[in-house]
């Protein structure tokens, strides 16, 4: 550990706190100022708005949906990175990090290339079949599941390296199954990185734009979330609710985790 002065570490401090506040906490702050600079009983007006309401509620139900996919397929991939050995392994864990590195927009156009009903690779024979992908609530889960794919599974990772595998292997000896292992084990030794990795998932759902955009479609009270509906208000000069709707996906992300980050203390301490 490299020791500094006191002057130096009270410099990194101010450096550090500056930053956060410059790039975060300011931008965030006129966001909230904003939103209710017209008043509270202005704020509140904007979900009078059918299409703010249904837009939000659509937001909800897509970024729940691909929390529980990412949830489950989160899990268990990184139960296979760290407890199995594979041909491929590394280019695994190489490919999940991938939708931190592309853009949303080009997740949505390759999207749109595969699904798209009139060229796409496989769209024209689902909707064959009568499955349509691009322009519908599926293929904006599928957006949103990929751009929050690594979120649940780096916050596992770790975690599980960490315990290693010598509880599991002690049940497995005394007789417990493998759902047994899981439940009563491996999970409970899990559950808050599990938990952290569940809400910055859903932070980073509710706030997706760029791939829910092309493969939405943005048609209002139907495929329109709620970003989508902030950059229409925005464009149309309509800032109170643009301002409106940006608080209430802030606020939602942002009590998620404080709640979370009060809890665990408290589980240590028990």
């Amino acid at each position: 550990m490299v020791e500094v002065s006191t002057p130096v570490k009270w410099l990194l401090r101010l450096l550090a706190i500056g930053y956060v506040f410059l790039l975060v906490a300011w931008p965030v702050s006129t966001i909230v100022q904003d939103a209710f600079a017209d008043g509270v009983g202005a704020f509140f007006e904007i979900f009078q708005d059918e299409q703010v309401v249904n837009a939000l509620a659509l937001t909800a139900q897509v970024a729940l949906q691909a929390v529980a996919i990412n949830l489950v397929f989160g899990v268990g991939i990184s139960l296979l990175l760290v407890r199995y050995e594979f041909p491929g392994k590394r280019v695994l864990s190489a490919l999940i990090d991938l939708p931190m590195s592309v853009s949303p927009v080009v997740v949505g156009l390759s999207l749109l290339l595969v699904y798209n009903g009139r060229d796409g690779w496989f769209g024209k024979t689902l909707e064959e079949w009568g499955v349509q992908i691009i322009f519908s609530g599926t293929g904006m889960i599928m957006a949103t599941c990929f751009v929050a794919l690594p979120l649940v599974i780096r916050e596992v990772v770790p975690v599980l390296t960490e315990i290693g595998d010598d509880q599991e292997q002690a049940a497995r000896s005394l007789g417990a199954n493998a759902r047994q292992t899981f439940l009563r084990i491996t999970l409970p030794s899990i559950k808050w990185a599990v938990v952290y990795g569940v809400v910055l998932s859903l932070a980073r759902s509710l706030g997706e734009f760029g791939a829910v955009k092309v493969v939405s479609g943005n048609v209002a009270n139907q495929t329109q979330t709620a970003t989508l509906v902030v950059e229409k208000q925005y464009q149309s000069f309509d800032q109170t609710g643009a301002y409106g709707v940006s608080f209430v996906l802030a606020f939602v992300s942002v009590v998620c985790i404080v709640v979370v980050s009060l809890l665990r203390p408290k589980e240590h301490k028990k």
